[in-house]
């Protein structure tokens, strides 16, 4: 006789078990414990102002939201919203950041860091950085600087040039000005009529000829014809023609005042990308790619400054990082330390209004100061003899006469150099080693001022203290940035527009302190 089993299959061998306390689970020495105790010190309320909001689901508790975010880039570095609201499900970690909150989504936390951290996200950076600083009682004063240019997230081949856009828009002048006189010629002449030609053609101005030209024939637009069967009369090609060229000087207006004076390109799909040569060439044909050149001022280790600039010359964008560095923290630092991008006259000379001590390179200092061949070159112009009156004499004991003093381009400080031209260079056997230029004398380029500030950084950099900054730019800066690209495989942008960038990259920073400040106290404290 068969019995009947009735038995359930709904059900698992292994029972649930719920921990009374999540922090027993995690250990002691975890990160979010760190990332707890600097997040307790910063009052966040100012940040975030609670809205009343009767209708609709509750309110997520933005103090919570904010640590989740920034725990996530203290672990990974960069990581998708998808991924953050699965860890928030499943790691056991994030759910105590929770405490007791349910999990929000992919795009509450996308709606949080658009609309909330956009404008704050900075000062909590600094709030963060004030708390960590102290403890490390990190050295403000000396600084050092470096600079990576990411590619932004745009499209490859989206590339707008300002010099291309000038060059077709005076083709487009040349046009306009054949086709007035087209105009003139075979119907206004007739009507006593006649349009103004100029050498160069304002939007409104086209505009206001157009106007002129149909109210001189009595032109009705609004019988054009168009399309295989209908012939187009003269009037009607003319007019065309010319609402074609003032499209066209439209969309180049566009284009140079997106660029704008600094620049000389950008991308159609993020207006605030310049395309510029890149280090992960992945093309592999040396092709300009979208980027920004991002910076950052580095201090015992720690990113006190951060800032996102569309120029490809690090050059441009020292300037900028310091003044945010003052703004910041009150002063300049002493020592700023840079490598050979950042030298310039400019720079060297804000430095020195500034009270900062000249620690950065030029072009030439690996050559200047490592090739003595080079440097005691008897055929260069800083080493030239002078006679009794001062004139500069060649190594064929012939004079150099001064010309005239010539204004740098785009120099902020009114640098000129000075231009001295040999007075006989026919007939020189020192002419091949001496002289570039196939006839004529040879003529050189003196700044008496640049050459002596090159000395001053010679000397600051081969002292023991240069020598130790320099030591320690190579591993605190290249340090910081090889963290973040290679160990974290952040190469890439996942925002558009330059404050969006900025509030990307300062996500990454902020994550990075707490990270670094995590395993500086960690490491003490096994130390001990």
């Amino acid at each position: 006789m068969l019995l009947n089993k009735n038995t359930n299959d709904n059900f698992t061998p292994r029972q649930l078990k719920l921990p009374l306390d999540i922090e027993k689970i995690i250990d002691i020495s975890d990160p979010v414990y760190t990332l707890c105790e600097v997040m307790d010190h910063i009052d966040l309320t100012r940040y975030f102002v609670e809205k009343d909001c009767k209708i609709g689901r509750p309110r997520c508790d933005s103090d919570k939201m904010l640590k989740i975010i920034l725990f996530t880039f203290m672990e990974h570095g960069i990581s998708s919203l998808r991924n953050i609201e699965k860890l928030c499900r499943t790691d056991i970690r994030y759910m105590y950041l929770l405490d007791g909150m349910k999990a929000p989504s992919f795009a509450t936390f996308g709606n949080f860091i658009r609309n909330e951290l956009t404008t704050s996200i900075e000062q909590i950076f600094i709030d963060i950085n004030s708390y960590i600083f102290d403890q490390e009682h990190v050295d403000l004063h000396h600084t050092y600087i470096d600079g990576t240019k990411i590619e932004a997230n745009a499209n490859r081949y989206t590339w707008v040039w300002k010099k291309s856009c000038i060059k077709n828009r005076n083709k487009v002048f040349e046009k306009i000005s054949l086709l007035i006189d087209t105009m003139n010629s075979e119907i206004l002449s007739f009507l006593n009529v006649k349009l103004e030609k100029r050498d160069e053609y304002a939007i409104d101005y086209v505009e206001a000829l157009l106007e002129s030209y149909q109210k001189a024939i009595n032109l009705e637009v609004s019988k054009f014809v168009s399309g295989a069967g209908h012939k187009k009369s003269i009037h009607q090609k003319q007019y065309q023609e010319m609402q074609g060229y003032l499209e066209r000087l439209k969309k180049y207006a566009k284009h140079i005042e997106v660029c704008g004076e600094r620049r000389n390109s950008y991308s159609k799909t993020d207006y605030d990308a310049t395309f510029m040569r890149i280090k992960r060439d992945y093309m592999g044909n040396d092709q300009l790619l979208p980027a920004y050149n991002m910076q950052a001022a580095i201090c015992d280790e720690y990113i006190a400054v951060i800032d996102a600039k569309p120029y490809a010359s690090d050059m441009e964008c020292f300037q900028p990082l310091m003044e945010k560095f003052n703004a910041t923290y009150g002063h300049y630092p002493t020592y700023p330390v840079a490598d050979a991008g950042y030298g310039s006259y400019n720079n060297y000379l804000y430095c020195e209004e500034h009270g900062m001590e000249k620690y950065m390179k030029f072009t030439m200092f690996e050559r200047e100061t490592k090739n003595q061949k080079y440097h005691y070159d008897p055929y260069r112009a800083v080493n030239f003899k002078r006679d009794e009156h001062g004139n500069l004499i060649c190594p064929n004991n012939k004079k150099f006469i001064y010309k005239c003093d010539r204004h740098i381009y785009k120099n902020q400080y009114g640098r000129t150099e000075e231009i001295y031209e040999c007075e006989d260079c026919a007939g020189c056997l020192y002419r091949s080693e001496c002289c570039k230029r196939a006839h004529g004398n040879r003529t050189i380029r003196l700044n008496r001022e640049l050459t002596e500030i090159h000395k001053e950084v010679i000397n600051n950099l081969e002292s023991i203290h240069g020598a130790l900054l320099c030591m320690n730019r190579s591993i605190q800066s290249e340090g910081t940035f090889g963290i973040i690209k290679w160990d974290r495989s952040y190469k890439r942008l996942f925002r558009r527009g330059e404050k969006a960038v900025i509030l990307e990259f300062t996500l990454i920073s902020c994550g990075y302190n707490l990270y670094k400040y995590h395993n500086k106290k960690h490491r003490t404290s096994i130390a001990a």
